[in-house]
């Protein structure tokens, strides 16, 4: 029996609305489940001002999740204190245990910035409750436990290796005592309404610049009960710049699909695990490979949206080492092709191969070939002229040959230029555009022996 759960099959079980998603693993073949609009209401900003604050965004492309907190020492998954029935003043004891090495954040920058990302997005409260960060409105905080404002070496280590810096925040509460029960007491309701809101003060005050806030779990209030709009207007007040997620149910800045790649018309996240699990689970080996996490990236990039990965340190603040080997060879992949993710594109409509996927920038068509099939390379139905193709990265000539229904790149190497995923790049006379049921439509067919 798969036992494993994802935040969101989580909240489909408490019985949030949420529809349970594909494991990570599947995401590429996966069908792409229906976006649906937007969600509707207030927002916090305008359109104009929202493209200002995204312009850095979109061309960062690439981020770090980081999920660190006392489920860390359990583990076993983020959610281990509501899936086994944990007691709070049972789980409370961790905290006696958290004890993260010197510098820990500063090789979370590091392992970043070598993996070709450009921000890093923390968590400052889980579900758990305990705060990462010096709060004082509650003595559940790492400052307590350990003596260090984790929050702050975060956002010292990120400023250092040139990252943006994002804080996560989550809503539902399972320590605080008006976490469930603000949903039928008003009295609870204020407690924790001020509760939440203050803190979320202390982290946009207390730290200087802060990129993004990303807010999970709005259980068990709608954003009304939440008092959101109010919320987000004192974040904008406190921080001009900032980018707001869509997890308090207003739609703000940008949208965040979690464990699948699903492409909107609004400036969209996807937010993945490495294996399985969000926080530390020591026994999920399903660890995605370079290649894929590649691949994800360009189809991301495709599809002009952003790709938040996660890690999931140890207790101590440690990177998991198969964290570390795998966003190595990522960045590796990143130091030659990082210009080719980094930065705006242009819609794409060039989707359809046995061997890549597409980015297009202007007149030129960036064919990212996954499986690499040897000397030549087909592209049927392209209706736009090509004029010349080139190896990205060693700029080595490819032929160019072109009828009415496929597009012939040739004089390649046998084996893949990069191990990972080449790409080549080709120039058109037009923006590039593809017709693949001309193909199917228009072709002579033929009739043998009849």
């Amino acid at each position: 029996m798969n036992t494993r759960f994802t935040r969101r099959a989580a909240m489909q079980a408490i019985g949030a609305s949420a529809a349970a998603l594909p494991l990570s693993s599947q995401v590429l073949n996966a069908p792409t489940p229906p976006q649906g609009p937007p969600p509707k209401g207030p927002t916090t900003s305008t359109p104009e001002d929202r493209a200002r604050r995204l312009q850095w965004w979109h061309e960062a492309r690439f981020g770090m999740f980081i999920h660190w907190g006392l489920y860390s020492i359990y583990g076993r998954h983020e959610w281990v204190m509501e899936n086994e029935g944990i007691p709070v003043a049972e789980y409370e004891q961790a905290a006696k245990r958290f004890n993260p090495v010197p510098n820990a954040p500063r090789a979370w920058a590091q392992l970043a910035r070598r993996a070709g990302m450009k921000y890093m997005v923390m968590t400052t409260k889980h579900h758990e409750g305990f705060c990462q960060f010096d709060s004082k409105l509650t003595n559940y905080t790492a400052m307590t436990a350990c003596g260090r404002d984790m929050v702050r070496e975060y956002v010292e280590a990120a400023r250092a290796e040139g990252m943006r810096v994002g804080f996560y925040y989550s809503l539902m509460d399972w320590h605080h005592p008006d976490g469930a029960l603000c949903a039928t007491d008003e009295a609870a309701r204020r407690r924790f309404v001020d509760y939440i809101h203050g803190q979320v003060r202390e982290l946009c005050t207390n730290y200087g610049k802060v990129d993004i806030l990303w807010y999970d779990v709005n259980w068990p209030l709608k954003p009304e009960g939440w008092e959101a709009v109010k919320l987000n207007t004192m974040v904008r007040q406190l921080q001009p710049d900032i980018l707001i997620n869509n997890r308090t149910g207003i739609p703000e800045d940008f949208t965040t699909p979690e464990q699948v790649i699903r492409a909107s018309d609004e400036p969209w996240e996807s937010c993945m695990t490495m294996n399985d699990s969000w926080g530390y689970q020591r026994a999920d080996d399903n660890w995605k490979t370079p290649k894929n996490i590649v691949r994800n990236l360009v189809r991301c990039t495709r599809d002009n949206g952003n790709y938040l990965l996660n890690i999931g340190p140890h207790a101590d603040g440690t990177i998991p080492i198969e964290s570390v080997n795998i966003l190595t060879e990522v960045g590796r992949w990143m130091d030659t092709h990082a210009a080719l993710i980094h930065g705006p594109v242009d819609p794409c409509n060039v989707k359809r191969s046995q061997f890549s996927d597409f980015i297009v920038r202007g007149n030129k068509l960036y064919a990212t070939v996954q499986f690499w099939p040897g000397s030549e390379v087909w592209i049927g139905g392209m209706k736009t002229k090509a004029l010349s193709a080139r190896l990205y990265g060693s700029g080595a000539p490819v032929k160019v040959e072109q009828s009415d229904f496929r597009l012939r790149l040739s004089g390649l190497p046998a084996t893949p230029h990069d191990p990972m995923v080449s790409v080549i790049e080709v120039e058109f006379d037009g923006p590039p555009a593809q017709d693949a049921m001309q193909v199917r439509q228009k072709r002579a067919r033929r009739m043998v022996g009849i």
